[in-house]
């Protein structure tokens, strides 16, 4: 017992200060694209060749789809005008599906749940994580939020193991055709009223998976969805901002 107390002495206080400080974020992490239409010229379509998923596309001006990206970067290595360019904003997640579209306005962030919701779950949120199909990237990086850096349940969220005792789900992965029926049957488990969140952008849209006949290109369309929160993976902090901003707990 002393030995344990002495190497916490030791260790001193390791978990992070978000969200009253700003993250310490890694020095290759790409966060939220930006666009520059106005610098796009008409017939370059290099970003849109190299993207894997199909997540720029360029009608009247470039867009970029955040459900879709995978966040490699190639776009902006490729773009030879700038237009494209990764910032280091980690606050990605967004409430409705047509918010994670960038035309190169103002990026619209995840709205608070409404009153009766946020009374109901803004002080005690109790999630089950469902990975459908997921490569474990997501998976991880939601499972180190338990941790003692990021303490998840400092904000009375926590992941349980029955869907029966869960608030809502969390889905990551693209949904292939053999966890459709699991997935429906983890949602009916949870008593209603209840949420559901897709992590990353296999869960958003199907990720480099979409369009194969065995994959459902996402969760929404088999539940309902309240948060969207993109990547691959999404960042821990990302993921964290997203469930926080969904709670009304921070701005």
């Amino acid at each position: 017992m002393i030995r344990a107390l002495l190497a916490r002495l030791q260790q001193k206080h390791r978990t992070v200060g978000f969200p009253k400080t700003e993250p310490m974020l890694p020095p290759d992490f790409l966060g939220r694209p930006e666009l520059f239409p106005q610098r796009c010229s008409a017939d370059c379509r290099r970003c849109i060749e190299v993207c894997p998923t199909s997540a720029v596309q360029k009608k009247d001006a470039v867009t970029l789809d955040m459900g879709r990206c995978l966040f490699c970067g190639r776009c902006a290595e490729e773009c030879p005008s700038g237009a494209i360019r990764f910032s280091r904003d980690y606050r990605l997640a967004a409430t409705a599906k047509a918010d994670l579209l960038l035309k190169g306005e103002e990026y619209k962030r995840a709205e608070t749940l409404g009153k009766e919701l946020k009374r109901l779950f803004g002080r005690s949120l109790k999630l089950r994580q469902v990975s459908a199909g997921g490569c474990n990237a997501c998976e991880a990086d939601t499972n180190v939020l338990t941790t003692v850096v990021f303490d998840l349940s400092r904000f009375g969220i926590q992941f349980v193991a029955s869907p029966r005792h869960a608030d809502g789900l969390l889905i990551t992965g693209p949904v292939p055709e053999n966890m459709k029926l699991a997935l429906e049957k983890t949602y009916q488990a949870v008593p209603a009223p209840k949420l559901v969140i897709a992590v990353g952008s296999c869960a958003i849209s199907g990720g480099p998976f979409a369009g194969h006949p065995e994959v459902h290109n996402g969760a929404d369309g088999i539940v309902p969805v309240d948060l969207y929160i993109p990547g691959c993976p999404p960042h821990p902090i990302t993921i964290l901002d997203g469930l926080l901003r969904l709670l009304g707990r921070i701005d």
